[in-house]
């Protein structure tokens, strides 16, 4: 999909994509970079040493698991700016610690001595300076119930196995997180707005979107450093 809009985004520019589960963070991904001409970055899981056991064990396992996605995620951002950008990512390194590590801290998954070397770590490595942060972070919304609609129509057989209260947990953290989220500019959009599957155009009017996120969060917010999470 090459689309037809005129736009001036940088063929520099680097665009993460965040979103609760369900929300179409692949799709749009796919769908931009196309449009774009950009590479992709996409979470690598087969190569996990750690998921099998944190599944079988989350007290055991997850501080292993946040800290591996971590230096995963660092590495990628890492070589993503160093490539020269023009990148799409699908999920963001921000994610980790503002929900997923909180969320198991706060269930009595992960310990609070692990929690405070995690977030102390996380905090060195991102929430610097001269960590390369993103152009814009494009987070994906919508009802819950139009999620919760998509995720079963997808039919994944642990998701469907999954307490509808999780997913609700989940969505709840997820808007609490982009509510209070400021480590670089963000640029919301709802799914039932568009439809890139069956409307191929529909990326148009959030290409131009972007353009005038990132043109204006360039000028303005260039030396930016984030306060928090």
């Amino acid at each position: 999909m090459t689309s037809s809009t005129k736009h001036t985004i940088p063929n520099d520019a680097v665009i993460t994509i965040a979103g609760t589960v369900g929300v179409g963070k692949s799709t749009m991904t796919k769908a931009l970079a196309n449009a774009l001409n950009f590479k992709t970055s996409f979470e690598k899981v087969d190569t996990n040493p750690y998921l099998d056991r944190f599944y079988n064990d989350f007290e055991r396992w997850s501080f292993h698991l946040q800290i591996y996605f971590l230096a995963e995620r660092f590495k990628e951002q890492k070589r993503i700016f160093e490539y020269g950008g023009g990148f799409i990512q699908d999920r963001s390194i921000y994610e980790d610690t503002g929900i997923f590590a909180k969320m198991h801290y706060e269930k009595g998954t992960m310990s609070e001595v692990d929690y405070q070397t995690y977030k102390s770590l996380f905090d060195s490595m991102v929430m610097t300076p001269y960590f390369p942060h993103p152009d814009l972070l494009i987070y994906l919304d919508g009802s819950f119930d139009h999620i919760l609609e998509r995720i079963q129509k997808r039919g994944r057989p642990m998701e469907k196995q999954t307490p509808i209260d999780y997913w609700k947990e989940m969505y709840d953290r997820y808007q609490n997180w982009i509510n209070n989220f400021n480590a670089c500019p963000v640029m919301r959009i709802n799914i039932a707005d568009y439809d890139i599957i069956n409307d191929e155009s529909s990326i148009d009017p959030i290409l131009e979107r972007i353009d005038q996120f990132i043109h204006h969060s360039r000028k303005f917010t260039t030396n930016r450093t984030p306060s928090h999470l």
